[in-house]
């Protein structure tokens, strides 16, 4: 007679794991239906390259930065330097050097190469003293149009966001940025609903230095 009530027990036992199980399943299923769109998108941008939604994470130096330019133990080739318009700087012994578009560590090698030539293995420090000089815009209906600094490359809606987002006249399919480039102004059509509900990311763009970003 135990035996058979120790059989049911290890039955009702099972039958009850069983149950639990098929719950958690269910659950979880259920969960994943009522996804929503916010997050399908997230989930969708997260799948793209690792290189593609990451933000290059070194700033590009621009004309109106001034940089902070350490030689270790060569107090005559450490000094602080404002970069011209024309990109350029000008360095003890070196002369003029091109920085404008370059990373400090760009800059840092290249200097630490052109001093070889004086300096035996010298170890050089390049640091921004000023690193908002870069700036963006964004204008028209948006909460809080004005300049923003360029900073790690913003995208179209990283700076929508940092504009506080839309009005609610906003015309989001219908947004532009205009670009100067090579003396010539070039104007990008950009569809927000297009990057935000059909994940068409290619539209995210990254931002240049006096970017416009208008929102009719």
């Amino acid at each position: 007679m135990k035996k058979v009530q120790s059989a049911k027990c290890k039955v009702q036992n099972v039958v009850i794991t069983m149950c639990i199980v098929l719950m958690v399943f269910s659950l979880s299923c259920g969960a994943k239906k009522e996804k929503t769109g916010y997050d399908e998108v997230v989930a969708g941008y997260l799948k793209k390259p690792f290189q593609d939604n990451m933000p290059r994470m070194y700033y590009k130096i621009s004309s109106g930065d001034v940089l902070e330019i350490v030689t270790w133990k060569e107090p005559d080739f450490s000094k602080e330097v404002l970069v011209r318009g024309d990109g350029k700087i000008t360095f003890p012994l070196l002369g003029d050097v091109e920085v404008s578009g370059k990373t400090p560590l760009q800059v840092r090698n290249e200097i630490a190469a052109k001093l070889n030539d004086y300096v035996v293995n010298p170890v050089v420090s390049v640091s921004v003293k000023n690193p908002q000089s870069q700036k963006i815009y964004v204008l028209g209906e948006v909460m809080k149009p004005s300049e923003y600094p360029l900073t790690k490359d913003l995208t179209v809606i990283q700076a929508i966001a940092m504009a506080s987002g839309f009005t609610e006249w906003a015309s989001r399919k219908e947004i532009i940025v205009i670009r100067h480039e090579n003396g010539a102004q070039r104007v990008i059509p950009i569809n927000y609903k297009a990057i935000v509900e059909d994940k068409d990311f290619t539209q995210n763009i990254p931002l240049k230095s006096n970017d416009t970003i208008i929102v009719p």
